[in-house]
């Protein structure tokens, strides 16, 4: 089957080669939508990840370029019209459980980098500095973690803070009775916020839960609370939690995912000058940590991630049920 294979990084390329021995795989940099989708013409399925943009348009040319399967290499996928990939016959698949403990894990390296100062630490040393003023840290031991989420992911990380000795909070929908026996406390979210002297987003991204930190939800945040994001940028409002970065009332802000992450993520733009204002004005403060979505990247993930994707390109062709159909 003829793949067409878009956002195409070096480690793409490298998982998807190693574990691919049937399907034509044509490996593009660029990004999937309207500018681009004409390199699917013969293709009968396009490979995506969390920045194409998979909408009406999008998805009507390639219905007509002949493309049958959208196989998103990504659990989420609030970047695809669903809507129109169902009038127009193409069926959607994801990678729903690639490695659950790779996302929870980067969240918790996240948590002790902040907190600890790691980074700064590093920096200091490198240019002979070995002074430990101003990196004074806590002891996560006994505190009060929120954990905002409990699908696969968030069940990982409430496992990792009960396991440092944290008492843990939830707010999920439906409540794992498995994480209450563990010791796991659900809770409506704005009791969650105000009890939590971390919180860590682990849901979807949906209408409901667009912006779902904002100047209201973040004023009911513990003063000087540490907020994590390892999910969906869209979760939190950039601009209101730069104002509750400003006034002291968020104390840290760890995040691998972006509101506009889109143009900056996965690109090498050091020699650019970059047109983010908000981004830059996030990189400015000393007690905000980003890295670029790389929570995923672990070689037991990039290897689910490829064998799931080619398995259900396989199973498409052959004309089986699709397993991880959306």
């Amino acid at each position: 089957m003829k793949i067409a294979f878009f956002s195409t990084q070096p480690y793409d390329k490298e998982y998807f080669t190693r574990y691919n021995d049937q399907h034509h795989i044509s490996f593009y940099e660029a990004q999937l939508n309207e500018s681009t989708v004409s390199l699917a013409t013969g293709c009968h399925a396009v490979c995506a990840f969390v920045n194409d943009r998979l909408h009406a348009a999008v998805i009507a040319a390639l219905a007509d370029a002949g493309v049958g399967l959208i196989a998103l290499r990504c659990a989420g996928f609030n970047n695809v019209d669903l809507e129109a990939a169902h009038k127009h016959r193409i069926a959607v698949v994801r990678v729903p459980a690639y490695s659950p403990h790779a996302v929870a894990e980067h969240a918790l390296a996240l948590i002790m980098a902040l907190n600890r100062k790691t980074h700064k630490a590093f920096n200091r040393v490198r240019d002979g500095n070995f002074s430990l003023d101003r990196l004074t840290g806590f002891d996560l031991y006994g505190k009060t973690v929120g954990v905002v989420g409990t699908g696969k992911i968030g069940q990982c990380f409430a496992h990792i803070m009960l396991g440092l000795g944290c008492k843990v909070l939830a707010f999920d929908l439906i409540a794992n009775k498995e994480l209450e026996a563990a010791g796991v406390e659900y809770l409506p979210l704005m009791e969650l916020l105000q009890q939590s002297q971390v919180v860590s987003l682990h849901c979807p991204l949906t209408e409901q839960t667009h912006h779902l930190i904002n100047m209201h939800t973040l004023e009911v945040m513990k003063d000087g609370a540490m907020l994590i994001n390892t999910s969906r940028g869209a979760l939190i409002d950039t601009r209101a939690a730069i104002a509750a970065l400003k006034r002291g009332k968020l104390g840290y802000l760890g995040i691998d995912v972006y509101e506009q992450e889109e143009k900056l993520f996965f690109h090498n733009l050091s020699e650019n000058i970059i047109d983010d204002d908000v981004i830059m004005q996030l990189m400015s403060f000393p007690n905000v940590l980003i890295t670029s979505h790389q929570g995923f990247l672990t070689d037991e993930a990039l290897t689910q991630i490829a064998k799931v994707t080619l398995q259900s390109c396989t199973d498409f062709e052959a004309g089986h049920s699709l397993q991880n159909k959306v």
